[in-house]
């Protein structure tokens, strides 16, 4: 012990050298990713001014935990043994952020001994980087709900369905395509023979019906490109884009073989440039209706239209005759994180999205591509036409007795909202969520095909006709004029009272000086209000939408 007030030495300290024994791992050293999280005093607005500040992009809250928010920053290594310090630093600094977290890679093994489940495997090249059907990549990024693995586990792959490519050829000779090529689901409209090889030139400017074919019916495990989502289906081209496209090009092209091809996929339209108005003529209109109604026997062709491309020029899909028509399943696109394509349009008329590109961090689609090539930059509602056309395909063998309309009610019934981004979903009178960005969500392979065997036939269509008065009249500014004559439509008639409602088609004649102060909109009975027009547009051509928000299915009727 030592004396009162004498000075006491600190203990010795003991430092200890171990050697690890031969065989023992090393420790796992950490691997710092390009995502951060954070907690933020101020909510989303203050979130994305973080964010705007630091040069991160805000992927939003972190699911319902509140006030921690999820950031990404292109410019830092995707994966580092380092942490990342610099401008990092200064966002810890931030008085308004609480704590802040660069996100490492954690890996977690499952804790259970049963056998695993049934795994799709393929052999092709750039299945990898086909991160929109699999989570196969290790970003934690990617998303599968489109569930395409799931329906091709249960034993649907297209066979015995016909699709075809309505654009400017198909390469029927690429290693992808020719095992599924049908060239009686095939012809060249533009040069009138039965090839619908595409014309080659220096810029390989016409790609894009042979890209589209691709994520259709590319052929599996035959070590070359990639997969199609309907990969045993029969796959044609209808060559009719590489020349003048007239009514009447368009009339042949969407009447060829339709008691043999299920399926015609469009991505295409009038010029997104946000002044044209335009839609199918008279003879294309009349090949329309004649497919749907004798096509497939009967049954009705199907037709499959990418909703379109003009969003950053205030395009509205309204004003395209196309993919506004009932005759079509229009079709959205999303990004892989949920959010709206720069180029995206909306509508009330689109019924369902599938993923395609975004900013330039973030991936596109892989496909075949021209003179027997791969591409990983296919981009976008072109992508989304063609995916949607093969998912059916797999509904198709699922049921080969679904109408052209039991299609779209299936679309309507399986879709889902998902972890799609969008300001406004509502619940329609039919009690589902509805957008005019995404239309009622994300395709749903499986579920497409467990409700398509099971699936009887929606009752035969009715259509009733209604006219509002023909008076002229004037609009004024925040004095919207209303008319209720479309609510009212065949209620005296007993044979075709409607008790539930399908299809709204409006046909519109205007005139108005000041194009961007017009928005139209048509509110159901329920209360669901579905824009058939926004910004940018003088109406000279007749509108016509299928009011998505309030589409009632039979089977939900009360």
């Amino acid at each position: 012990m030592s004396a009162p007030g004498s000075a006491c030495p600190p203990p010795p300290l003991l430092l200890l050298l171990l050697s690890l024994p031969a065989g023992l791992p090393l420790p796992r050293r950490a691997l710092y990713t390009n995502h951060w999280a954070l907690k933020v005093t101020g909510g989303a607005q203050e979130a994305a001014r973080l964010a705007s500040s630091y040069g991160y992009l805000n992927l939003g809250q972190i699911g319902d935990l509140e006030g921690y928010y999820h950031f990404y920053h292109s410019k830092t290594i995707k994966r580092s043994a380092l942490s990342s310090r610099g401008t990092h630093t200064f966002l810890g600094m931030d008085p308004k952020v609480e704590w802040v977290q660069q996100q490492e890679i954690k890996k977690r093994v499952k804790r259970h001994a049963r056998t695993e489940p049934h795994v799709v495997h393929f052999s092709d090249l750039m299945w990898p980087s086909m991160w929109y059907l699999h989570c196969g990549d290790k970003n934690n990024r990617c998303r599968s709900e489109m569930n395409v693995l799931a329906a091709w586990q249960r034993g649907y792959t297209g066979k015995n369905v016909v699709v075809t490519i309505l654009d400017d050829g198909v390469e029927k000779n690429h290693p992808d395509l020719m095992q599924n090529y049908d060239p009686r689901a095939s012809y060249d409209v533009n040069g009138e023979d039965e090839d619908p090889t595409p014309r080659y030139d220096v810029s390989n400017e016409n790609k894009h019906g042979t890209r589209c074919a691709g994520e259709v019916a590319a052929y599996a495990n035959n070590s070359y490109c990639i997969v199609g989502i309907a990969y045993n289906a029969k796959i044609g081209g209808i060559r009719m884009l590489d020349g003048d496209v007239t009514d009447v090009v368009e009339a042949k092209s969407f009447g060829i073989q339709p008691d043999y091809i299920d399926i015609y996929s469009a991505s295409w339209g009038p010029d997104d440039d946000g002044r044209t108005v335009d839609g199918p003529g008279p003879l294309a209109k009349a090949a329309f209706e004649q497919g749907i109604r004798k096509g497939r026997n009967g049954l009705g062709s199907i037709y499959v239209w990418a909703s379109g491309n003009g969003g950053r020029e205030g395009d509205y899909c309204s004003c395209d005759g196309y993919t506004n028509s009932i005759y079509t399943i229009s079709v959205s696109s999303t990004t892989e994180n949920g959010y709206k394509p720069w180029y995206l349009e909306e509508c009330a008329s689109t019924l369902a999205t599938t993923y395609s590109s975004g900013a330039f961090y973030e991936r596109k689609i892989v496909t075949t591509d021209l003179r027997q090539r791969c591409t990983d930059g296919h981009t976008g509602t072109s992508v989304s036409a063609p995916m949607v056309a093969g998912v059916i395909a797999l509904a198709l063998e699922a049921n080969s007795r679904l109408t052209w309309r039991d299609v779209q009610h299936l679309v309507v019934k399986t879709s889902r909202p998902a972890h799609l981004r969008a300001p406004d979903w509502k619940i329609n009178g039919a009690g589902r969520r509805v957008s005019h960005l995404y239309g009622f969500g994300l395709v749903d392979a499986e579920g497409m095909v467990v409700e398509a065997r099971k699936w009887k036939s929606v009752p035969a269509q009715h259509v009733c006709i209604a006219t509002s008065d023909r008076k002229h009249r004037f609009i004024r500014a925040a004095l919207p004029i209303q008319t209720t004559t479309l609510t009212n439509a065949c209620a005296d008639a007993s044979d075709q009272h409607v008790a539930y409602l399908e299809h709204v088609v409006v046909r519109l004649s205007l005139e108005h000086p000041r194009r961007g102060d017009l928005h139209i909109y048509l509110i159901s009975p329920s209360g669901t209000k579905s824009q058939l027009l926004a910004r940018s547009f003088v109406i000279l051509y007749p509108v016509s939408c299928r009011i998505c928000g309030s589409m009632v299915l039979p089977e939900e009727s009360i």
